[in-house]
């Protein structure tokens, strides 16, 4: 169904369906447009998400990312240490937000889409959060090459 492939990027594939989600949120008029749109708007509304949430494709995806993220933060160092240096920073996010307890990699994707918003919105985007999207963007990268190189995907 969507384009964006899950097996080729699954930070990029869940970021893709929460864009959708919210483009069909916003014109609901346009969701026979393409067989795309028109197959993410009968799920969204047979899963009660056409105001809020995410489909559960999108939240599959997501666990699977947060399956991956717990064995890299017992099994490599590297890993570890950069979700460490990260760590601040996604609690300040995750506190600024209406869900608190999200989990991290919830928290990188929120901070990635919300950054793609405010520069489609023309908005000024500070120096420290452009850091913090590098680091995210990094961690989120190093996952998915991971979950591929896993052979998980459908």
């Amino acid at each position: 169904m969507v384009k964006k492939s899950k097996k080729d990027n699954i930070a990029e594939y869940i970021l893709y369906l929460w864009q959708l989600e919210d483009y069909l949120r916003a014109f609901p008029e346009q969701a026979e447009a393409t067989q795309e749109l028109s197959e993410l708007n009968e799920m969204m509304h047979r899963e009660g998400v056409m105001d809020g949430g995410h489909v559960q494709m999108a939240d599959i995806a997501l666990n699977e990312l947060e399956e991956l993220h717990s064995t890299l933060l017992n099994e490599d160092a590297m890993y570890r240490a950069a979700v460490i240096r990260l760590q601040p920073s996604l609690n300040l996010l995750k506190a600024k937000t209406d869900r608190p307890t999200m989990s991290d990699i919830e928290a990188c994707l929120t901070l990635l889409y919300q950054i793609m918003m405010l520069r489609l919105q023309k908005k000024e985007i500070s120096a420290e959060t452009v850091s913090v999207q590098q680091q995210a963007t990094a961690l989120l990268q190093f996952l998915s090459r991971a979950y591929y190189n896993s052979g998980n995907m459908d």
